[in-house]
């Protein structure tokens, strides 16, 4: 605070200086009248001259500006004021552009005047413009850094406004040695200052005490600077040859006019003008200057209050937990009260199949129609398994999409031949409208026709008979590039409640009277859905109206793919050779099962009850032997991944050349990964699809 009132003491000290001590040359000559003698031909120009069009540079506070009511302020306005009131003349006040003004700006813009031009000898010379006396006189400054060390001599970086041409002219004469470096503006050759991008500048010294009031310009110092005086005068523009500019011998005698009224103008009047003008525009704080003054003391604060926030963020995290502890109890509870439900309900059905086709050996329609049953009810408790390790994986974010083409024609037609049966049985009209305009994608095949069916068998569940179903596909290109796959289907079904249809993607979540109705679900299928379309950088969402159907959105975002490759299917079978099998399985009754099965299927298979049992039976064979290895991952005394990485060790030569496949229950992607990194050739997942198990064996 001291040192900003020293340096206003400072400012007023060398005001009056100037005004009454001497100490800078007189600025305005007197000749002893205080009203301006106008000839005859200069009375004419006053009455029959409208106003003037003046430009005023807008960033030169407190001498020249634009004020907040968006007129010229400062010095030149209360000069021009006082010539108007002196000689009659009539001003128009229009501010120039940041920046070099050039002369062909002036002219096309139709300025007759300018104010606030320096005066010196570079603009008494210069062509297009003719100068009057000057009407204000102070001294320049040297703004520098207080680490800098200034010296004439030296290659000093000095900022200058482009603005200010004619001081660089004067500058680069007087001080050969310094880079000048244009910038656009006063306060940006203050902070190029301030930054360290340039050594100093020079500038008038009002308008630096102006700025340096400014707190982020406490750093600054100014340097005294002889033979530096910084006179302003008024420009008259003129044409040259073909220009636009006024005709010479009307600016000149607009000058004349001028130079008589500033001749009435004393230096006690103009000084006070300054004086008063310093005074009026005085640097005003903002918020910004506000921090910086403060900044230690509110960076304390802001680090308190950060502190304070964590805490109570923390503390609103600690009763949102709490509270959706309790919810999840109890939306858990109910799921559990569901699923003990859907798998009790299969399990039953196939604890009594099960008995009923012991009492029905002998007949073989009877056990026909059992085992149809019990399939279908296995396969609904896989479903139910493989829902809740979905939603496992999901949650943890372990589920990862196995990318590759996808041919999405070849898609729909694969899951419509799947739904189709079951829409015919229940009497639904099933149609597909498709507008494929990008065929080949890159995705994940298994999990977009995972959505489609499940979305799919909803609305086939909640349709009643002779309803429809409809499955239609859009798509259009992304302004990255992507593809956006945008797949709807729709019913006139049951629909749903507004309540429900809130929670519809909620895990666990299911419409309290589907288990009663007969409609079997687990209340996992569409959160998943929805988490798999948010994978794919899509979205699942639904309209739905009690009574009336339900219509699903499902869209994700894919690249651009080539046609999927048809792979041949090719026979490990030579010479009419049963294909030989090395089943590697701990279980016995897992093990039973997989060598009668292919048996029957047209293999030769032997059982390796562990991986170290797999390793020596391998080891012990002519090379050649085996076609195909079967290879379970967790085993006892050595697991399926040690004993792959043992046999493709081996030096035979159909180590590397054997069939391994892994065959396990962890379906987990990292065991795929790791399981093709220890040398397997593809994973088939427990339980078995048998078809894709001989699908997979026959390649």
């Amino acid at each position: 605070m001291v040192q900003r009132q020293l340096r206003c003491l400072f400012a007023l000290f060398i005001t009056f200086t100037v005004l009454f001590c001497g100490a800078a040359p007189q600025a305005f000559a007197e000749d002893g009248h205080s009203v301006p003698s106008f000839t005859e031909e200069e009375q004419n120009y006053i009455s029959e001259h409208g106003s003037i069009k003046v430009g005023y540079v807008q960033d030169r506070i407190p001498i020249s500006f634009k004020g907040e009511n968006g007129e010229l302020e400062g010095v030149s306005r209360y000069i021009f004021d006082r010539v108007s009131e002196l000689s009659g003349l009539k001003f128009d006040y229009v501010a120039l552009p940041g920046g070099d003004v050039t002369y062909d700006y002036l002219t096309s813009e139709g300025f007759e005047l300018v104010t606030s031009v320096e005066y010196n000898e570079e603009n008494k010379k210069a062509r297009g413009i003719l100068i009057s006396d000057p009407y204000f006189s102070s001294r320049k400054v040297i703004v520098a850094r207080e680490d800098t060390e200034f010296r004439y001599d030296r290659n000093l970086k000095v900022a200058v406004s482009t603005g200010s041409q004619t001081l660089k002219k004067v500058l680069a004469k007087a001080y050969p040695n310094f880079v000048l470096q244009d910038y656009p503006s006063i306060t940006e050759c203050f902070d190029a200052v301030n930054s360290g991008d340039a050594d100093l500048m020079i500038q008038n010294q009002y308008v630096v005490e102006y700025w340096f009031s400014r707190p982020k310009y406490e750093r600054l110092k100014v340097i005294p600077v002889m033979g530096l005086d910084d006179k302003l005068c008024f420009s008259a523009v003129v044409a040259i040859g073909d220009m636009q500019g006024v005709p010479e011998e009307e600016g000149r005698l607009l000058i004349d006019i001028l130079d008589k009224t500033i001749a009435c103008i004393s230096e006690d009047e103009a000084g006070s003008y300054t004086i008063q003008a310093v005074m009026e525009n005085q640097y005003k704080f903002d918020v910004s200057d506000f921090f910086y003054r403060y900044r230690y003391s509110v960076a304390i604060i802001a680090v308190f209050s950060v502190v304070i926030l964590i805490l109570a963020v923390l503390l609103v995290r600690q009763r949102i937990r709490f509270a959706e502890s309790r919810a999840d109890a109890k939306a858990k509870g109910q799921f559990l009260s569901t699923m003990s439900h859907e798998i009790r309900t299969p399990l039953n059905g196939l604890i009594g199949l099960n008995y009923l086709m012991t009492q029905k050996l002998d007949d073989k329609e009877k056990l026909a129609e059992y085992l149809s049953q019990s399939s279908a009810a296995a396969k609904y408790l896989l479903t139910l398994v493989n829902d809740i390790l979905d939603t496992s994986k999901l949650q943890a974010e372990k589920l990862e999409l196995l990318m590759n083409p996808v041919d999405m024609k070849a898609l729909l037609d694969n899951v419509s031949s799947i739904v189709i049966n079951a829409m015919t049985d229940k009497g639904l009209t099933y149609t597909v409208n498709a507008d494929i305009t990008f065929p080949y994608l890159l995705g994940d095949q298994v999990r977009i026709q995972q959505v489609l069916l499940n979305l799919l068998d909803n609305a086939r569940k909640f349709t009643q008979e002779g309803g429809r179903v409809e499955m239609s596909l859009k798509q259009k290109k992304s302004d990255d590039g992507k593809i956006i796959t945008s797949i709807t289907v729709s019913d006139n079904g049951k629909g749903m409640s507004d309540e429900f249809r809130k929670h519809i993607f909620d895990v666990f979540s299911q419409e309290l009277d589907t288990v009663s109705k007969g409609n079997q679900g687990t209340g996992l299928g569409l959160s998943i859905s929805r988490r798999l379309a948010l994978l794919m950088g899509g979205d699942l969402t639904v309209v739905s109206k009690k009574g009336e159907g339900s219509v699903f959105t499902f869209t994700f975002a894919a690249q651009l793919s080539e046609a999927p490759k048809n792979e041949k299917e090719r026979s490990v079978v030579s010479c009419g050779a049963k294909p030989h099998v090395l089943v590697a399985e701990d279980n016995e009754l897992n093990g039973e099962i997989i060598l009668e099965l292919l048996n029957n299927g047209g293999f030769e298979a032997e059982l390796a009850e562990n991986g170290e049992k797999a390793l020596k039976m391998f080891c012990d064979s002519e090379p050649g032997t085996y076609d195909i290895i079967l290879m379970d991952l967790l085993m006892p005394y050595m697991d399926g991944f040690e004993a792959t990485k043992a046999i493709r060790a081996l030096d035979r030569p159909d180590a590397k050349t054997v069939h391994i496949f892994a065959c396990t229950a962890n379906s987990f992607t990292e065991e795929r990964d790791k399981a093709i990194k220890c040398g397997m050739d593809d994973f088939i997942s427990k339980p078995v699809d048998i078809e894709e198990l001989f699908r997979k064996l026959n390649k």
